[in-house]
């Protein structure tokens, strides 16, 4: 396992290069419109906080739940009186972000990761702007970094801007439970942790488990199209994008493509068994279109079923 990094650090801007800052801005005002005007009130329906207490007590109106009566008042007063509760959210997101060398496969430049960037950018501002917490994980095959929750927009932003920055290396695999095992130590009251990876990897089931048990989970898994299906492009060498070995495959053999097609299904369909015996929600998404529709379209559903 890697040496563990706790990131500590202020939210003071670090050098970015202005092609960053400028995806970064995208990020944020595409995010920010999406979180006001799609996501932010189903977001604080569904994610409700950590309880509620008691505010005052008022007259009864027609309509009300007479489970509310406050029996105490309404004998005093002569007329009947209902308590009235307040929602205690302090509520904390925290964004476990797959950074293993796999996270470049994917879209032109960005790869997965920068689907990641901005599905932490939707997550974190919809936890924000409720007033809750946003927090990071970046994993590998370790802890690479974790970023402790705060609620200010600029934190948000800092997060972002530390996704778009990781350094995936050659030979940095990928360890989910080592991930859901941190965060099982490290975190307190109950969260909401978004797990975001392409979950290329095995034995997590157990520590994914045993977090969900405490906090509630969600699996972004991001898909390429290549995952399930191999282009004719002929003879090419294939690289594992985590180990960097190389192997050349005849990608014109129409029995190689149909092997590789069913390969591709049936990690598919671990992935899913795995997530669904961890009680692990599972969002898929193809990074190759939009990724935050999937998770706006998932926040609409699950307010409308509430």
């Amino acid at each position: 396992m890697a040496t563990t990094a706790s990131s500590q650090s202020s939210d003071a801007p670090i050098g970015l290069s202005s092609e960053l800052l400028a995806r970064i801005r995208t990020i944020e005002i595409r995010t920010r419109r999406l979180t006001a005007s799609l996501v932010g009130g189903e977001y604080r329906s569904i994610f409700r906080g950590s309880g509620i207490e008691f505010a005052e007590a008022r007259e009864y109106i027609d309509g009300d739940d007479v489970r509310l009566i406050d029996w105490n008042v309404t004998a005093r007063m002569g007329t009947p009186w209902v308590k009235q509760f307040v929602e205690e959210r302090d509520l904390t997101v925290i964004c476990a972000v797959d950074s293993s060398a796999s996270s470049l496969v994917g879209r032109p430049v960005a790869g997965r990761l920068g689907a990641a960037g901005e599905l932490t950018a939707l997550l974190s501002f919809a936890a924000t702007q409720s007033n809750d917490r946003a927090g990071l994980l970046l994993f590998s095959d370790g802890i690479d970094a974790y970023v402790p929750p705060k609620r200010t927009t600029r934190h948000a932003l800092r997060l972002v801007r530390d996704v778009l920055t990781a350094a995936p290396a050659i030979g940095r695999g990928t360890n989910i439970g080592a991930a859901a095992d941190y965060l099982a130590q490290v975190l307190g009251r109950r969260s909401m942790v978004f797990v975001i990876s392409d979950f290329l990897a095995d034995g997590y089931v157990e520590s994914l488990r045993g977090l969900a048990q405490r906090h509630e989970m969600i699996a972004l898994t991001l898909n390429d199209a290549n995952d399930l299906a191999l282009p004719d492009m002929g003879m090419v060498a294939i690289a594992d994008a985590e180990t960097g070995e190389r192997l050349w495959v005849d990608t014109s053999n129409a029995s190689v493509r149909a092997d590789y097609a069913a390969a591709g299904a049936a990690r598919a369909e671990r992935r899913r068994q795995t997530l669904l015996q961890a009680g692990v929600e599972e969002i898929a998404i193809d990074i190759e279109g939009d990724a935050i529709t999937p998770v706006a379209a998932y926040f609409r559903r699950r307010a409308q079923s509430r």
